[in-house]
């Protein structure tokens, strides 16, 4: 693996791209102090220029060489969940350049990454792997399907742990704004940081906002799980559920999820991407419980599905 970590540094240090696992989703890397290198990901993950990306640092200490401002709460934040899928977004300093629309740090725990981004010694802008809007990647084979030659190196790290993007955080304001939720919970968030809101529509931009996004090619409808009998019973074309039930046999592909929330999140796109490839109408996804160790995972749902 150093050999293939020295590889990856060249590569980034002449402004090309690296693919890398996370604990969340493998990210798609380039330096991001170099603004041709960031024009090149933007281009190859068909990423809108208006939306940021999440820079990854190997220690607390050099992320916050990026902020112009560090409060209190972000440095408890760190302490506790650095390295791990928490991305904080602060005032930004001189470093963080307009074409990254910086001050969105994260360090990552996995431990390729971390040996990746210690021996880089920068930060390293990182959106998922794949294209826009797309379903995230969390194995080496997912970025490999997905973007191609367009990517010079993919670091091989095995399964995702987590499985879903980062928590984010909003500490640039008055108050800390829950903006994304991730593989922390707001629960564990509020046990460190008072006042911890929600977003609103004076919210700055960041990973993960738009309506539309995780999103199989195959069209993906969410149905409470009291429905999905019924919508089984009035398809006539091909369909795939994702459910937490036993397989039904009047169903072409059928995928059973956990009942716990964390492996559910585990599975979730690769589940997803297996149903995308079954060669189905419809997926039917039953929708999982309205309680708060479920919240990321259906903010997810939410954005792959038409509700």
């Amino acid at each position: 693996m150093k050999a293939e970590i020295a590889k990856a540094v060249k590569l980034l240090r002449e402004g090309r791209l690296v693919a890398f696992p996370t604990e969340t989703v493998y990210g798609l890397g380039a330096d991001a102090s170099n603004a041709e290198a960031v024009a090149r990901l933007y281009a190859v993950k068909r990423r809108p220029a208006d939306h940021p990306v999440i820079v990854h640092f190997d220690t607390a200490e050099r992320a916050f060489t990026w902020a112009q401002e560090v409060p209190e709460s972000a440095r408890t934040l760190a302490k506790r969940f650095w390295p791990g899928p928490l991305t904080l977004i602060l005032k930004r300093s001189g470093l963080a350049r307009d074409f990254v629309t910086g001050g969105q740090d994260r360090v990552p725990s996995h431990p390729v990454a971390h040996e990746l981004l210690a021996a880089f010694g920068g930060g390293i802008a990182a959106p998922s792997a794949n294209r826009f809007g797309q379903i995230s990647p969390t194995t080496a084979a997912h970025v490999h399907a997905d973007l191609g030659a367009d990517v010079e190196l993919v670091l091989e790290g095995g399964p995702s742990e987590v499985g879903i993007e980062s928590t984010i955080v909003d500490l640039a304001g008055d108050a800390p704004v829950l903006l994304r939720p991730g593989g922390i919970s707001a629960e564990e968030l509020r046990t460190l940081v008072t006042r911890l809101g929600d977003k609103t529509s004076d919210s700055p931009r960041h990973s993960g906002e738009l309506a539309r996004h995780y999103a199989p090619q195959t069209p993906a409808r969410l149905v409470a799980s009291y429905q999905l009998d019924k919508e089984i019973a009035r398809l006539k074309e091909k369909v795939a559920v994702l459910a937490f039930s036993r397989p039904d046999e009047r169903v072409d592909y059928w995928l059973r999820m956990p009942r716990d929330p964390a492996r559910y999140a585990r599975k979730l796109y690769g589940a997803l991407r297996e149903l995308d490839g079954a060669g189905c109408e419809e997926i039917l996804v039953e929708a999982p419980p309205n309680e708060p160790g479920w919240a990321a995972v259906r903010d997810r749902l939410a954005r792959a599905c038409r509700v």
